[in-house]
């Protein structure tokens, strides 16, 4: 495979971030795309992986959704994220070599997997690579960091408003609309990760519709007032500074 032929299949690809092929020589090259070949499907329901199971790989979602579980001490599934096209699952395992949390697809999906040994070795060698690398766990601890604020210091409609504004985002910078999008997880998911009871999160839904902020039809959600959901999250933001 020549330069080209990786570039173009790299642009078209959501490893992008992770591996773009920028200033590596031909060998290089031909090392990355051998490490990226190796691509997995996962059907709507299916686990990727499961808590417990040996870490060996790093998984980047090439299309579909996911969301990732741990189990409570009284037996109960505690949603702790959703990753989407782009987004690298699995970082969970490196600290001790097992996974700490089960990856569920929420629709058939399709990941590229990438052996943590191999990824470590090219990292290590290629210096652009390790820099991608680093990014990438980097924005993992910022995304933890959000939950927790969310979690620790926000009131119900606060932490819906932040979770909307932040899926939209995440979608529109993967080239969806900037207002609309179809959520492939259900209310009670979402309830479970942002620490709300599902009846709370359907009657902050049914709020908003009410106030004009958004527009809901079963899992279709329309952002009507993008400003009043950042104004939501912003009095939060506010209260505790």
């Amino acid at each position: 495979m020549d330069l080209h032929s990786i570039k173009v299949a790299c642009s078209s690809c959501n490893l992008r971030e992770l591996c773009l092929p920028v200033g590596l020589a031909p060998q290089e090259l031909e090392q990355l795309d051998d490490l990226i070949a190796n691509r997995r499907r996962v059907r709507r329901g299916a686990a990727l992986f499961a808590a417990g199971a040996p870490f060996t790989s790093l998984y980047a979602v090439r299309s579909g959704f996911f969301k990732t579980i741990v189990t409570t001490a009284d037996g109960r599934d505690q949603v702790t994220g959703f990753q989407m096209a782009g987004e690298i699952l699995g970082l969970d395992g490196i600290v001790q070599d097992k996974h700490a949390c089960s990856a569920i697809a929420l629709e058939d999906a399709e990941v590229c997997v990438l052996p943590f040994d191999k990824l470590e070795q090219l990292s290590r060698e290629f210096s652009t690579l390790q820099h991608h690398v680093h990014r990438i766990m980097s924005r993992e601890i910022v995304r933890d960091q959000g939950v927790m604020l969310l979690l620790g210091s926000m009131r119900a409609e606060e932490r819906l408003a932040a979770f909307l504004l932040n899926l939209v985002q995440r979608l529109y910078a993967r080239g969806f609309s900037q207002s609309e999008m179809v959520l492939r997880m259900t209310r009670e998911e979402i309830g479970s990760y942002l620490g709300m009871k599902l009846e709370t999160v359907s009657r902050t839904f049914s709020r908003f519709q009410d106030d004009r902020i958004i527009e809901v039809k079963q899992r279709y959600v329309r952002i009507l007032d993008p400003d009043a959901l950042r104004a939501i999250v912003n009095h939060a933001s506010d209260v505790s500074n």
